[in-house]
């Protein structure tokens, strides 16, 4: 298949491009390169890869990169609750506007698969699985513009949306400030973290199997399509605290403690189903525990705060 990836050289984008062209696809990638990255380097020796440095809001780039692809994955955007903040401006026009210019350069034959973020379900009923039919609550820009493009895409026919949750794990193009990444971060450099509001729970999932996800999508487009899939681990609905135990599961002198006062900006609270994408027969492959792993072993090399949004 001839795949366009906008942001292809991204935290995702730097796992899922290689593992496209290793299958056989022809992969472009359309990137502005925001943060100096050098994660497709190990890519260019495919002669099926082309790399188009432009801004994906730029209709001129867009319309000639659109192309023939028979697949489209707007990966970029301002990812995340501090960075749209802190350019509202830019998080609307990347995160919504950028792919809904896709939907109209696009022909009604060229497929578009979207990652959007279960951060739309804000905060959940207690105890209660937030499913692809509960209503959505978004309490940051960030996830008020990914639904507005999952919206977009998903109207738009011969299209299919995964709500992914926290992502973690190792990636080229790394990003130390993810709340699983970040802890494992604190706990192997610091050997303590402050945790607020630590009963605050969310759903988790490893970058390969979000990458897995979307070769999933590829190979069983047909049936999937038209429709949301929230994307996550079953077995890691876990809170802050839970989340720190399993990190000093495998870092015991690793210190965790909730603060009495204070708040955490970043409000979202929800357990999640990711029944739907199950029931089309993915399966992730990388636990929390064998990611938490992998971290450990990935911050041994990494020594600075140069890989993160904010």
């Amino acid at each position: 298949m001839r795949i366009l990836i906008t942001g292809g050289a991204g935290y995702i984008g730097s796992i899922l491009t290689p593992t496209l062209l290793s299958l056989g696809h022809t992969v472009t990638v359309v990137d502005k390169f925001l943060f100096n990255q050098s994660s497709l380097l190990d890519s260019c020796h495919y002669e099926s890869f082309q790399i188009v440095r432009g801004d994906c809001r730029d209709t001129a780039v867009m319309k000639k990169a659109v192309g023939d692809a028979d697949v489209i994955i707007p990966l970029a955007a301002l990812v995340g609750a501090p960075m749209c903040d802190r350019d509202r401006i830019a998080a609307q026009s990347t995160n919504y506007e950028a792919v809904k210019l896709i939907c109209e350069l696009a022909s009604p034959r060229q497929r578009i698969i979207i990652p959007t973020t279960n951060s739309g379900y804000g905060i959940g009923e207690k105890d209660k699985f937030c499913t692809e039919e509960s209503p959505l609550h978004p309490i940051s820009l960030y996830g008020v513009t990914k639904m507005q493009a999952e919206q977009a895409v998903l109207e738009r026919g011969n299209s299919l949306s995964f709500r992914l949750a926290t992502v973690f794990g190792m990636s080229p193009r790394m990003r130390v400030d993810l709340l699983v990444n970040d802890f494992v971060y604190r706990a192997v450099n610091d050997r303590a973290v402050l945790v607020f509001e630590g009963h605050f729970k969310r759903n988790y999932i490893h970058v390969r199997d979000v990458a897995r996800a979307f070769i999933h999508a590829l190979e069983n487009f047909e049936s999937m399509q038209g429709r949301a899939y929230n994307c996550g681990l079953e077995d890691a609905n876990l809170s802050k605290l839970e989340l720190c135990a399993e990190i000093q599961r495998q870092l015991p002198k690793f210190v965790y403690i909730e603060a009495p006062i204070g708040e955490d900006p970043d409000k979202r609270d929800y357990i999640v189903s990711n029944a739907r994408l199950y029931g089309t027969g993915y399966r992730p492959e990388w636990s929390l525990q064998r990611g938490i792993a992998e971290l450990i072993k990935g911050y041994t090399i990494l020594r600075n705060s140069i890989y993160t949004n904010v």
